[in-house]
C-alpha cells in the first residue's frame, strides 16, 4: 500500500504551535522544525503531529519519529496502549523494542554488564518491604538521590540525606508501592562540574551540550533553572559515548548520552535516552540533516 508519508514528528499537543512569549515552548518548536526540513532536505515527505492525534490515521505513514512527547510519562498507561497499537501500523523511530527496554532504569543493569562504568545504582522493586534509613544502613551511604525507575523531567526525584530520610519516609512508601525506585549515591562533580550530553545518530557522535545546576539546587534540567552551554567533549568522552550507543540491544536512530565525572573521578553514564530526548539541534543544526540521512538510509 502506498503510504502517504515517509516520517511523522512526534510532539505533544502542547507545543504543536509555536510560541512568541515562552521562550521553551519556542525551542521545542523551533528544534522539530530543524528536523522537519532536514528531513524534506533528504527528498522524506514529513508531517508532525501530537502523539496523541486521534483523527490521523497512522497506517499512512511509512514511519513515527519520536520528538517532543513529554507527556508520555504522566500518561503512561494510555501511551503504553497507543505503543502497541501504533507499531503494528508503521515503524516506530527509535524501535517499540528501544523505547520499552529504555522507559525502565533497570536497562542501566544492562549496559553495565557490557563493561560501561555506571553510576552506582541499586534498585528497589515494587512492593519491596524496606525503610530509607535501613537501605542507607545496608549499603553505607550517607547522601543519595531517589528516583523512580519510570520518569522523566526529575519527576519525584529527591536528594536524600541522614537529616532528611524520617520526612521522606510515608513518600517513599506510597511510591514503592505503586512501582520500582532507583537509589544512587548524591554525585558531587554533577553539582560543580555539570553533565554533559552526548549527542550520537547511528552510532556516530554529533554534538555536545554542557548541562549546570542552578545555585543551589541539583536538577541540571532546565525546567528547573539549569543552563546550558555548548561542550567540546574529548576523545576518551566520545569514545565513551559511543560505546555505550553500541551496547544497546540494536543500534539506535538517535541517541542522547549523559555523562558525568563520579565521585572516583571515573567518565561515568548517567542516563542513555533513546526516546524523546532533547537533542540541543539549535545549538548543532547540521546534527538535523545526520539524523534525516540516517533515518532515509533506514526506510529506504
Amino acid at each position: 500500500m502506498k503510504k502517504d508519508f515517509d516520517v511523522v514528528i512526534l510532539t505533544d499537543s502542547r507545543y504543536l504551535n509555536d510560541s512568541t512569549t515562552n521562550d521553551y515552548k519556542h525551542n521545542v518548536y523551533y528544534e522539530d522544525r530543524l528536523v522537519y526540513h532536514a528531513l524534506e532536505q533528504v527528498g522524506l515527505k514529513t508531517l508532525r503531529l501530537a502523539w496523541d492525534d486521534m483523527f490521523f490515521d497512522w497506517s499512512t505513514t511509512k514511519s513515527v519519529l519520536f520528538r517532543t512527547t513529554w507527556d508520555y510519562f504522566d500518561r503512561f498507561d494510555e501511551f503504553s496502549v497507543w505503543l502497541e497499537t501504533v507499531s503494528k501500523q508503521t515503524t516506530l523511530l527509535n524501535s517499540k523494542a528501544l523505547i520499552k527496554w529504555n522507559i525502565d532504569k533497570h536497562y542501566l543493569l544492562h549496559i553495565e554488564s557490557k563493561g560501561i562504568r555506571i553510576t552506582e545504582s541499586h534498585f528497589i522493586e515494587k512492593g519491596a518491604k524496606v525503610t530509607l534509613a535501613q537501605l542507607h544502613d545496608i549499603l553505607n551511604w550517607e547522601e543519595t538521590v531517589l528516583k523512580p525507575c519510570i520518569s522523566g523531567a526529575a519527576r519525584h526525584t529527591y536528594r536524600l540525606t541522614s537529616e532528611t530520610l524520617t520526612t521522606h519516609e510515608t513518600l517513599f512508601q506510597e511510591l514503592i508501592n505503586k512501582e520500582a525506585m532507583l537509589l544512587q549515591p548524591f554525585q558531587y562533580q554533577i553539582v560543580s562540574k555539570g553533565e554533559v550530553s552526548m549527542m550520537v545518530f547511528n552510532g556516530r557522535f554529533t554534538h555536545a551540550v554542557l548541562k549546570k545546576a542552578k545555585q543551589g539546587d541539583f536538577r541540571v534540567q532546565d525546567d528547573f533553572g539549569g543552563s546550558i552551554e555548548n561542550y567540546t567533549p574529548t576523545e576518551d568522552q566520545i569514545a565513551f559515548a559511543e560505546q555505550c550507543v553500541n551496547a544497546c540491544p540494536e543500534l539506535p536512530i538517535y541517541a542522547r548520552v549523559d555523562i558525568f565525572e563520579d565521585n572516583d573521578g571515573e567518565i561515568a553514564l548517567s542516563e542513555l535516552e533513546l526516546i524523546e530526548p532533547e537533542l540541543w539541534f539549535r545549538h548543532h543544526k547540521e546534527a538535523a540533516l545526520v539524523l534525516a540521512e540516517g533515518i532515509k538510509e533506514k526506510l529506504m
